[in-house]
């Protein structure tokens, strides 16, 4: 541009206002694409970092969000043969004349249920005979995402099993005994029954230890004359016996229970506390022993009944 012609631009705009103000709007309309980049530049070096973050943070909430509940492996995944839990020395006590006469449930399957019954009539010539009737039942529950830990599914049977023996005695003011050193806990309700035969003194065992409930029913009636048996010797007798049931259960998965049922290291009777401190002790346990399905309500409460 020469100088003759900038002189003119500069008189035309000394002499007209609007377009001294069109040149200002260039001038600035120039400067916005400067600041634009800056602050494009300035906020790409500050996201740099929270880019950084973001996909991290994203993967964990996603990893939280997706992770599916885990239960407790439960202690316990077999169980004994039931018509072998108690020994022939415990069977002639409690049923003198019923060695022979086991029975094992139709719906025993050696994984998730099991029980076996047996019956005794030791005939006392003209006095009468003494009747004797025993069953003991196994129920134990797997761990399932969806109704808990095996563990908790058992507490929850064993405390409806006491529940069911107490409403079937009749006595509103009746209370459950417990029984020490019988597995994790253990109790005993024991009523009478008059029946058109005799009255029938009957002793209701409920055991559990770890995942397994273990519940043991024993009557015991004098006959035809004979003398109705003491219900403190048949609930003393009971109570040994399903002992002997609880520890069968604790070998069959490995431990060494002792006369008590209880699981070896646990001076108190109860296995829980040491075994829940470990579930990785517990997964091997179930793992050796194989898992199986959690049994169904209704499966429950027929093999309880045995």
């Amino acid at each position: 541009m020469s100088e003759g012609t900038m002189q003119r631009a500069a008189q035309r705009e000394q002499s007209d206002p609007r377009a001294k103000r069109v040149n200002r709007v260039l001038v600035g309309a120039a400067a916005v694409p400067v600041m634009l980049l800056a602050a494009a530049c300035s906020s790409g070096s500050g996201s740099s970092d929270g880019a950084k973050e973001s996909p991290a943070a994203d993967v964990k909430g996603s990893a939280s969000g997706s992770a599916s509940p885990t239960v407790q492996a439960a202690a316990y995944g077999k169980l004994p043969q039931p018509c072998k839990v108690l020994s022939d020395k415990t069977l002639g006590e409690l049923v003198p004349k019923g060695l022979k006469s086991a029975k094992q449930n139709s719906l025993s399957d050696g994984s998730s249920r099991g029980g076996c019954s047996w019956n005794s009539l030791q005939d006392n010539g003209v006095k009468g005979s003494q009747f004797r009737w025993l069953n003991v039942s196994m129920l134990r529950f797997a761990s399932d995402a969806g109704r808990g830990s095996g563990e908790s599914q058992a507490k929850a049977f064993f405390k409806q099993q006491v529940q069911r023996a107490l409403e079937a005695t009749g006595d509103n003011g009746l209370k459950a005994q417990p029984v020490a050193g019988t597995g994790d806990e253990a109790s005993l309700v024991r009523w009478q029954e008059k029946r058109k035969e005799g009255v029938f003194k009957e002793q209701k065992v409920v055991a559990r230890v770890e995942n397994v409930v273990v519940t043991l029913d024993y009557n015991g009636a004098g006959l035809a004359g004979d003398k109705t048996p003491d219900a403190d010797d048949l609930s003393k007798a009971a109570e040994q016996a399903a002992k002997e049931a609880v520890a069968a259960v604790a070998a069959a998965n490995g431990d060494g229970g002792g006369a008590g049922g209880a699981s070896s290291g646990s001076p108190s009777g109860s296995a829980s506390p040491s075994k829940s401190a470990s579930p990785s002790a517990s997964a091997s346990k179930a793992g050796k022993s194989g898992a199986s399905a959690s049994p169904s309500s209704s499966a429950s409460t027929a093999a309880a009944k045995g």
